[in-house]
């Protein structure tokens, strides 16, 4: 039997959807259709967060109740409005990425599961140096978005001081995203090196509320996850839906809506008209590129202090003068010469 199918208009564009009828989000009703639909409606907003940058493929197949999968390589047969663009990984291996640059790339993107979009922090014509400056601000169980909250104003307070401009958005989740535009001079390790030494500034000045404590066992309130700045991390970008029950959706706020903000406001189905009515609160992002020099001249004077590299994800290369990549708990058993107790 043929799958259902529907043609989209989509900025002039016929895009085909499949199974369009599909319950991606069941506790909310929304359908494979309504996802694609709801990208349309914010096109000219989100496409600000994904344009010219080469995007992993995170496809949830079977809705936001099923696993999903990261497709890091572009599909054979891509359409005519879909190009794409060439990435290295922490191994050296390559592939090709498409670059989603129209609202029919975005309805693409939707028909093939993709209910959140995941960009690299570069553009597809350079995709050593970053343009993008990124802080994740996760909260550890035991915080509530109130932490999170403060702790973002705390960054975008510290961004200020050093002369540089954030744009915050809520990540759709528990936690909060801040963007800063900065200049294609840099490479990842630069970029994320400026990341670590913001976070670690935020946690000198307040300890209580955030850590940038890579393992978890050490973590307390927000942790700041600087390793979202390295090569092959990727966030949701603006406007992303995320795939929660309710279809909450990443959303940019100004720094004044951001005390009173509630992630749970912000979902597939009250996106478009907040949208509309406010405008995008990321639609300056682009104006002005910043340099990152201030921030790498912080991380040089915590470096004199004693403060040296922090620890990769687990499949990166080991970087020069990271210190162990074992769980401090593991390590100090290690020294009493790992005695074991129990069975």
């Amino acid at each position: 039997m043929p799958t259902e199918r529907v043609l989209v208009d989509a900025g002039g564009v016929q895009v085909p959807v499949s199974n369009p009828g599909k319950l991606f989000f069941p506790a909310a009703g929304h359908t494979k259709l309504d996802l694609v639909r709801y990208y349309l409606s914010v096109a000219e907003a989100a496409l600000r967060g994904v344009r010219d940058r080469p995007l992993v493929l995170k496809r949830y197949v079977d809705g936001a109740a099923g696993p999903p999968f990261f497709q890091k390589r572009a599909p054979a047969r891509l359409p005519p409005y879909v190009r794409t663009g060439r990435v290295t990984y922490p191994s050296g291996r390559s592939a090709s990425l498409p670059v989603i640059d129209s609202a029919a790339g975005l309805a693409w993107a939707a028909n093939l599961g993709c209910i959140d979009l995941n960009p690299w922090p570069v553009r597809a014509d350079d995709p050593d140096h970053p343009d993008e400056l990124r802080f994740d601000l996760d909260p550890t169980p035991e915080a509530g978005f109130g932490a999170v909250r403060e702790a973002a104003l705390l960054i975008g307070g510290l961004l200020r001081e050093f002369g540089l401009e954030g744009y915050p958005k809520t990540s759709g989740s528990r936690g909060i995203h801040i963007y800063v535009r900065v200049e294609r001079r840099w490479e990842f390790a630069d970029v994320r090196r400026a990341a670590l030494a913001l976070g670690r500034e935020a946690e000198r000045r307040e300890p209580g509320l955030v850590t940038t404590a890579w393992w978890k066992e050490e973590r307390h309130g927000v942790f700041i996850d600087y390793n979202q700045n390295a090569r092959d991390r990727t966030m949701a970008s603006a406007y992303s839906v995320r795939a929660t029950p309710d279809a909450r959706v990443s959303m940019p706020l100004t720094w004044e809506e951001l005390p009173r903000a509630e992630p749970g406001q912000f979902t597939l189905a009250t996106v478009p008209g907040l949208l509309a009515q406010r405008g995008d609160a990321m639609a300056r992002l682009d104006a002005r590129a910043y340099s990152l020099e201030p921030l790498l001249a912080l991380a040089e004077e915590q470096a004199r202090a004693g403060l040296g590299e922090a620890p990769y994800p687990p499949h990166f290369p080991k970087a020069p003068g990271e210190p162990p990549r074992v769980q401090p708990s593991r390590a100090r058993k290690r020294r009493r010469g790992g005695r074991r107790t129990g069975r």
